[in-house]
């Protein structure tokens, strides 16, 4: 298997402000990503539609990486960032459920199941993970 990335001009901006290391870190997964596919990710997140269909991965420490599959062979790597609930303008998870436009009901259970379905298939966003991506480069203007 062979996974096409992109990556949005905002997870660049925040890749380009981690430290040399958390660059490293974010480099082998991207290279894990691009061979491995969904099976690269640790889980899904929990919410309605798009979260359910967004993948997350620990890099280390706080660090966290999202990712939205257009296909199976299309990734766009959304966000890198800092899982910080101090500061909610870094916080990976806020930042991504500014740009979805909505959180997770407080109700739901977070059940963290695992990126790829049952089949194997990566959970597919089609033409909305691009929209996502577009999403994303309005926060990184805003973001500066």
């Amino acid at each position: 298997m062979s996974v096409k990335i992109f990556r949005t001009p905002r997870a660049d901006q925040q890749l380009r402000s981690r430290s040399k290391g958390d660059q490293k870190k974010v480099i082998a997964f991207l290279r894990d990503l691009e061979a491995n596919g969904c099976a690269a990710l640790s889980y899904r997140l929990t919410g309605s539609d798009p979260l359910e269909r967004l993948c997350d991965k620990h890099l280390g420490g706080r660090l966290r990486v999202i990712v939205a599959f257009e296909s199976e062979q299309t990734a766009w790597l959304m966000l890198v960032a800092d899982h910080d609930d101090s500061d909610p303008d870094f916080n990976i998870y806020a930042e991504l459920y500014r740009l979805v436009g909505h959180e997770p009901e407080p109700s739901e259970k977070r059940t963290k199941p695992p990126c790829c379905g049952e089949d194997g298939t990566a959970p597919a966003l089609g033409q909305a993970a691009e929209d996502l991506a577009l999403r994303a480069t309005e926060i990184r203007k805003t973001r500066r």
